[in-house]
């Protein structure tokens, strides 16, 4: 995730804002739309949450896909189930930004389904994106594993009633 937290540190400031690494790394898997919200209000600042995701998405997407780092014991996971499990992202990002990232590193084909939060009404810590996901993939929540790497996340994939995995000892992530 550091090239995340480098798009959120590069952008942001642009508009007053300023997200720290461990707001970053506790508020992973909420919405961007919602992050940018929360931190316009603790400034008192309006602004159009959108066109400030859209612009953070856009400077991560310009981004060399060589730089990107997936999780490599959750890509082995992955490549070990994909065509023997039906498999789905779940994610607080939009749907297209989670699918250009898998693109760039390989593994888009593996997943059944990409689902966004914004695809389907409350986001993480709610459990909507996961219960979706699950019906889309026809699997049981109790039956499904979500691979977290966020406290919002993983709560949310506990109230889905399904095995939640945090990755962050996988990762850098704090």
């Amino acid at each position: 995730m550091p090239l995340h937290f480098h798009a959120w540190a590069t952008v942001l400031p642009r508009y007053g804002l300023e997200l720290t690494e461990a707001r970053f790394y506790e508020w992973a898997g909420t919405p961007i739309d919602t992050i940018i919200q929360r931190l316009a209000s603790e400034k008192g600042l309006t602004v159009d949450a959108g066109s400030i995701g859209a612009e953070r998405d856009a400077y991560f997407h310009s981004l060399p896909a060589s730089k990107l780092r997936p999780v490599e014991a959750v890509v082995d996971i992955a490549r070990r189930f994909h065509g023997q499990l039906p498999m789905a992202v779940a994610t607080g990002s939009t749907a297209a930004s989670a699918s250009a990232t898998l693109s760039a590193i390989g593994v888009l084909e593996w997943f059944d389904v990409v689902l966004s939060s914004h695809d389907v009404g409350r986001p993480k810590p709610e459990p909507d994106v996961f219960l979706a996901a699950a019906e889309r993939i026809a699997v049981p929540p109790n039956e499904c594993v979500v691979f977290e790497d966020g406290d919002v996340g993983l709560q949310a994939a506990r109230t889905a009633g399904m095995h939640a995995v945090d990755i962050r000892p996988w990762t850098n992530s704090k």
